[in-house]
């Protein structure tokens, strides 16, 4: 089976989160959350056919559609069962014509060269085994001068203060994990050597950063929740292969719920995004 597969409910996707229907919920809202700054640079403008890596639940593919009214997306993604909420998400949607759902693996695409004017990924390549055979694949179906706009993790950069002891211990768990499954929680530093490497042309890059304390009281206590659900999400995996224990998850639990009552609470976190021409 290749890194994106998933046959009987089970899947070599190294997918830290699961696939549980509280988390293909919180993909969505994930999707919406943060939306203002992975979208604030990204322009389809013109765009008639994009292809969209990894659709999953349709979180992003909903967003791209009503961002951009003259796009005709195609989403690919390996996860059955994602694909089955996407479908049933835009069934009801006024965007559903627009697009196409297939189950593809990313490795190896089922289109012709130059099928597509632009690509998207998302929250994609550090959840595969071979990030740079997605990107040439990807780099295949584009036109030439067609754009690609890549956004992913660099978890490097996560930080609260006051320091919290379990909150760290856990974190490096959770990354340690994701390596271990052959995943990439630090992918987004190498999008630049990745796509220059593969030949794509003016490849630029851009570090995003979420950085809250105390002048912005309200949105911080927003992105502490929606990171307090983010590292949850992964517990019940991070527990099962030893990681960590309950008594981890518990102390980090309580961790953040002091964190969220500190008026001096900081909060720092940078993810990465590139684009380039083909």
């Amino acid at each position: 089976m290749s890194a994106l597969q998933v046959a009987d409910g089970q899947s070599d996707l190294p997918y830290i989160h699961g696939f549980s229907a509280a988390e293909q919920a919180r993909l969505v809202r994930q999707a919406r959350f943060s939306e203002a700054i992975v979208y604030r640079d990204i322009d389809f403008s013109g765009v008639g056919r994009l292809l969209e890596v990894g659709c999953g639940v349709g979180a992003q593919t909903e967003i791209l559609l009503r961002r951009f009214p003259e796009l005709n997306l195609t989403g690919i993604d390996f996860s059955q069962r994602q694909l089955a909420v996407a479908r049933q998400r835009l069934q009801g949607s006024p965007f559903h014509e627009r697009a196409t759902l297939l189950h593809m693996d990313a490795e190896d695409l089922d289109f012709p060269p130059a099928s597509f004017d632009a690509a998207f990924l998302c929250w994609i390549l550090e959840h595969v085994h071979a990030p740079e055979r997605v990107l040439a694949e990807v780099r295949r179906v584009l036109k030439p001068g067609a754009r690609l706009y890549a956004t992913e993790a660099m978890n490097a950069t996560f930080f609260l203060a006051p320091y919290s002891a379990n909150l760290q211990q856990y974190w490096l768990a959770f990354n340690d994990h994701q390596l271990s499954v052959g995943g990439d929680p630090f992918i987004g530093a190498k999008l630049g050597n990745l796509l220059q490497r593969l030949g794509f042309r003016q490849v630029e890059t851009q570090v995003k950063t979420w950085h809250l304390d105390s002048r912005e009281p309200h949105r911080r206590q927003l992105v502490l929740d929606y990171w307090t659900e983010l590292l949850l999400s992964a517990a019940d995996q991070l527990i099962e292969a030893g990681r960590v224990d309950a008594q981890l998850v518990e102390n980090m639990t309580k961790e953040l719920r002091m964190l969220r009552s500190n008026p001096e609470l900081v909060f720092f976190y940078s993810f990465m995004q590139a684009s380039a021409l083909v």
